[in-house]
């Protein structure tokens, strides 16, 4: 079994797909050449699956805000919990893997406006922009998005 990631993987047996998962939490990512499932739920923060599809690497990040606006550099702030360090942490790791920077896919999911009536500064918003904006600096293909509007997704990655 092949796999990495940042943190003690909450694995499980998915019984409605019937196979092996991984939940991750905000301020997570998981990457793996297994046929393992990747699951996380989302309501403002976004998650990118990326794969390399010749190599069947796969991974997905689910980060809080697109970046740490503080002007003091921590281990807390370079974490997965800002977009900045969630893409760099996730691509470092596939690269780990095997995976080739220049074969890599995206699908991006979250971002959504879940407390109604809160629109000012919007932190879905915030996060959609930045992981399109970042994905294009990359040159990192969309294959497939799903961002915005006011509802939360659960996503599963195969």
């Amino acid at each position: 079994m092949s796999s990495s990631n940042s943190f003690q993987p909450n694995r499980y047996r998915d019984r409605h797909f019937e196979c092996d998962a991984v939940k991750i939490l905000p301020g997570e990512y998981y990457a793996t050449t297994d046929d393992t499932l990747i699951v996380t739920v989302l309501g403002s923060c976004v998650s990118v699956c990326l794969r390399d599809p010749k190599l069947n690497i796969g991974g997905m990040n689910h980060f809080l805000l697109p970046s740490d606006d503080s002007t003091t550099i921590s281990s807390v702030s370079e974490s997965a919990r800002y977009g900045v360090f969630a893409m760099e942490l996730l691509i470092n790791q596939m690269l780990k893997l095997g995976a080739d920077k220049n074969r890599l896919e995206a699908k991006i999911f979250g971002g959504g406006n879940v407390l109604r009536g809160l629109t000012l500064n919007s932190v879905g918003q915030r996060n959609a922009e930045f992981v399109v904006d970042y994905l294009k600096a990359e040159n990192i293909p969309i294959l497939a998005s799903d961002l915005l509007d006011e509802f939360p997704r659960k996503v599963y990655f195969f």
